[in-house]
């Protein structure tokens, strides 16, 4: 019963960006695998090319790149009801330069996305999904942000973090939110105590 409901909210999900006919949806579940990670698994490391995309039924995850100088740098977080994967990496069928790694213990659903972009050629509505999906996620949300981390102040993009992601801060430790947010976990604490 667990299961089925998971995929009700997958295609639930996918109802946000488009109605799916009876056919297109059964074709997609035919592709759905659903996958248990432990904290600290990874969804993928860096180095591998990418051939999965991830939808998160429950759970945590971080997606990060280590800088010539040994840091981490979180790009992005992945929680549930999200679409977890290295979008560049997997179009363009090279490695990945990012790592996903599980934060908290998580199931997901599974596609290949080789044949999931088949699919879009015979289904118009997975295709119209694809096209909504990639333009308000990567071209929409994406440009804004982008001007943000590079021109706002520590304490405006924390701000923002808190009203874009208000379920994610307990569940986080302060030196993920910090590495998110391009800061030192002493400057996230400076600016916490002055909230």
């Amino acid at each position: 019963m667990m299961v089925k409901t998971e995929m009700e909210v997958f295609f639930k999900k996918v109802s946000q960006y488009t109605q799916l006919t009876q056919e297109a949806e059964a074709a997609w579940a035919k592709l759905l695998v659903r996958k248990v990670y432990k904290k600290n698994d990874f969804l993928i490391s860096e180095g591998q090319v990418p051939r999965k995309v991830s939808f998160i039924a429950e759970g945590l995850f971080s997606q990060y790149f280590t800088a010539s100088d040994g840091n981490v740098v979180i790009k992005k977080f992945f929680m549930e009801s999200q679409f977890a994967a290295s979008v560049v990496a997997m179009l363009k069928k090279e490695p990945s330069i990012f790592t996903i790694k599980a934060l908290e213990n998580s199931v997901v659903w599974e596609y290949d996305f080789a044949q999931f972009k088949k699919l879009t050629l015979e289904y118009e509505d997975i295709a119209a999904f694809y096209i909504s999906y990639m333009e308000l996620h990567w071209i929409i949300e994406k440009e804004p942000l982008e001007i943000s981390f590079r021109y706002d102040t520590a304490s405006v993009k924390y701000a923002h973090f808190l009203r874009s992601h208000p379920a994610l801060e307990d569940r986080l430790k302060q030196h993920e939110i910090a590495s998110y947010l391009g800061i030192t976990p002493t400057q996230l604490s400076r600016i916490r105590s002055q909230k």
